[in-house]
């Protein structure tokens, strides 16, 4: 199969009348396509019945077709775009997984992928070509229509992850000498506008944003009004390199629906709605979870050489961690081979450890990410979360000492274990406030490695705690 095979002999976003009973047939009630649909679809691709693919998918949602994508291998997808090539419009790839969005990209031809990119608002057409090689990048562009290309061409020129990949440059602005009036018939008139908007930018000469006024206020508005009178001045610009988690903070933070972006020189560039946010949002908030765990994107359509090459990085410095815990072990042989309880035991104190400093780790980078944790109050958070390890650790070796001078029958042991968790727990508070603070004010991302030292430090002084005072409190001979 060619890739001129695939594509779509019509590009459209026009949805056809959706029969209600059709959809219901392929969706479950959490709204997810049924396995028996997804087989029904897989048979007849493989059976080559293009024209039955096509009426089995005609009905669903853009926003299902690419769930279809997901669900499908990567050598069924060709297959799938080609059947239903009139149906794979922009809302369609706006709504696709990144790599597979990518794979499917790459198999399709560069003027199709034009056809679609300059349908697509800016942010999505961005996000779209972004991760095609440098070639295939512009032979597309080659494509497109000069304006749509220069407006790409501009986006792809900022910082990954800025504000300037992230805004859409499709925004109403006005000069501040209009009227009600003359703004309600520019709107009117206007053939050129972007396709959704909430609020409309009011500009100087030198297109600096003076304010914005809600289409809600321009409707209840007389005409002869000046828009100067009536718009909102006070406004939250974003910075065209400022960085996607700090816009998404912003918009949480006062409740935005939409914001202007400005360049260095503060003229509107852009702007950024919700929608977009939301989307960003969800992405830091994963991103950090699974940094957290080193499991790189945890993308299950993410190539498998990548997530090798993500995951096993932090599984070595994991086995680093664990040969350094297992020198303190070593260390204690025969204190060990004095008392085989104590090798019972060991594992029960730096696990504890682990899970609380793990708690306090994944409070103190949620509120990093958030900034909830700042300079001017982290020392009140070191001492809030000492507070709770210390009561945590208390509570906790209460327990464990009684119940393992119960069990082995020696007060002693009990006495050891109780306090070597307490201090173990209090050790891993600490560890996991301090550590994504250091690397935070150290300018590294507290997500990536914070988990690796914490749990070096709980292994490490668990156990050197724990048969150090076995050691010294005569409980071995």
């Amino acid at each position: 199969m060619t890739p001129e095979d695939l594509a779509p002999d019509v590009l459209t976003d026009a949805a056809a009348p959706i029969d209600p009973a059709r959809v219901s047939d392929s969706l479950d009630h959490e709204n997810t396509l049924k396995k028996d649909f997804v087989r029904r679809v897989r048979d007849c691709l493989e059976a080559g019945e293009s024209d039955t693919v096509y009426d089995l998918v005609e009905p669903l949602h853009p926003a299902d077709v690419a769930d279809l994508f997901e669900l499908l291998d990567a050598d069924e997808r060709p297959l799938l775009a080609k059947a239903i090539s009139d149906l794979m419009g922009s809302e369609v790839f706006a709504e696709l997984n990144d790599h597979v969005r990518e794979l499917l990209v790459e198999s399709l031809p560069a003027g199709t992928v034009a056809d679609i990119a300059e349908q697509l608002d800016t942010d999505d057409a961005v996000a779209m070509l972004e991760d095609l090689d440098e070639h295939d990048q512009l032979a597309v562009l080659a494509e497109m229509e000069p304006e749509d290309r220069a407006a790409i061409e501009t986006a792809l020129s900022y910082p990954e992850e800025s504000a300037g990949r992230l805004m859409s440059r499709d925004c109403v602005a006005v000069p501040e000498h209009m009227s009600v009036g003359d703004l309600i018939d520019f709107l009117r008139e206007g053939h050129d506008l972007a396709n959704e908007f909430w609020e409309v930018f009011i500009v100087d000469a030198r297109h600096h944003p003076l304010g914005t006024c809600q289409l809600s206020w321009i409707l209840r508005t007389p005409r002869h009004i000046a828009l100067t009178d009536v718009m909102k001045r006070d406004q939250t610009l974003i910075p065209v390199l400022m960085d996607q988690e700090e816009v998404a903070l912003r918009f949480q933070k006062y409740a935005l629906i939409s914001a202007a972006v400005i360049d260095e020189d503060g003229r509107l560039v852009g702007q950024i709605t919700v929608d977009d946010v939301v989307h960003i949002i969800q992405e830091e908030a994963g991103e950090d979870v699974l940094l957290l765990s080193g499991a790189g994107e945890g993308d299950i359509n993410e190539p498998i050489r990548e997530s090798y090459l993500a995951r096993v990085r932090w599984l070595i410095a994991n086995l680093l961690t664990a040969c350094l815990a297992s020198f303190v072990i070593a260390n204690f042989e025969g204190t060990i081979a004095k008392m085989v309880a104590l090798a019972t035991l060991m594992p029960i104190v730096a696990g504890i450890g682990g899970n609380a400093g793990t708690q306090t780790l994944a409070v103190t980078v949620r509120a990093l990410a958030t900034n909830q944790l700042t300079a001017s109050n982290a020392w009140r958070a070191v001492r809030r979360e000492l507070g709770i390890a210390v009561l945590n650790g208390a509570t906790v070796a209460v327990v464990i000492g009684i119940a393992v001078s119960l069990i082995f029958g020696i007060p002693r042991l009990g006495a050891v274990i109780a306090l070597a968790m307490l201090a173990n727990i209090v050790i891993a508070g600490l560890a996991g406030v301090l550590v994504p603070l250091t690397l935070n004010r150290l300018k590294a991302d507290p997500a990536i490695s914070s988990s690796i030292f914490v749990t070096m430090t709980t292994d490490s002084m668990g156990f050197l705690v724990f048969l150090g005072l076995a050691s010294i409190s005569g409980l071995v001979g």
